[in-house]
């Protein structure tokens, strides 16, 4: 079984050079089907984990509840794991610096931090108090003695409530003040993407959503974006498909559309390849 500090290792070792993809679990059973599909590391999805409790993606998951969820993702697979875990679930950088701490504790090889409170609208902090939860977040995660990747997220252009311009200023500053990796997730298209990533030194995470899921991961690498994560997006898909096959069953009265079914086989052999037993 891989150790987690060998984990923690090749997730740094993944942030520099290349570009690899990074999905997102919402569940132990997704984590071990991916893992089994070859992903190379996992990161929770806030907004997947909110379905999984019958809750909207609006910020009502606590920090207790994502780090038990984040530590069951740790143990399902060999994967290195890291936590999305929304503005740090505090707005004083002393919360958010606690929470960095919480999620090494857990076993998670990164965290992220989005610079966006999680009330309606989701407005912005401003400037200097963002940057210093981000400075916060660093200094915790250098303390903890062993690799650890944090992701400084500019959501104001996702959320509508800055723009590009904004954007960048924002990932320069929590660049200068130590984040690992930089992320402005869904920007308008390709070149503003391009834009992003040449505005910074430190590796940068596309999000495969929006105008970006027509991007391939060579076009993703060739854009210069060292890591692609996926968001909700595939568990967007797969809750598309109860409504979808619960339209036909109840509206219709057809169950037709049932053929489309994963056997019971092939799920069971991507569990047990996707636990990382003997590895």
């Amino acid at each position: 079984m891989t150790t987690l500090a060998e984990r923690h290792q090749k997730f740094h070792d993944l942030h520099q050079q290349g570009c690899f993809v990074i999905p997102n679990p919402w569940d132990m059973g997704s984590a071990r089907m991916m893992a089994a599909a070859g992903a190379v590391a996992l990161a929770t999805t806030s907004a997947g984990f909110a379905f999984t409790l019958g809750r909207p993606d609006m910020g009502r998951v606590s920090r207790d509840e994502a780090l038990r969820h984040a530590e069951d993702i740790v143990k399902a697979t060999s994967l290195p794991v890291s936590g999305d875990f929304e503005n740090g679930f505090a707005d004083a950088p002393d919360g958010v610096a606690e929470t960095i701490r919480l999620a090494a504790e857990i076993g998670l090889s990164g965290c992220s931090i989005e610079d966006t409170r999680m009330i309606d609208g989701n407005p912005a902090y401003d400037f200097e108090l963002a940057v210093d939860r981000i400075r916060a977040a660093v200094d915790a995660s250098r303390s903890i003695g062993r690799p650890f990747i944090l992701c400084a997220r500019a959501d104001g252009v996702m959320n509508g409530v800055y723009d590009l311009a904004e954007a960048i200023r924002r990932i320069r500053a929590y660049e200068e003040a130590g984040a690992d990796l930089l992320y402005v997730p869904v920007p308008p298209g390709a070149e503003e993407l391009r834009r992003v990533v040449q505005s910074v030194r430190k590796p940068v995470n596309g999000l495969a959503a929006g105008p970006l899921i027509e991007l391939s991961m060579p076009e993703f690498a060739a854009l210069g974006v060292r890591r692609v994560s996926l968001g909700s997006m595939i568990a967007r898909v797969t809750h598309a498909a109860i409504a979808e096959q619960m339209e036909s069953i109840i509206g219709e009265g057809s169950f037709k559309k049932l053929s489309v079914a994963a056997s019971g086989s092939q799920i069971n052999s991507m569990l047990i390849a996707g636990s990382g037993e003997g590895t």
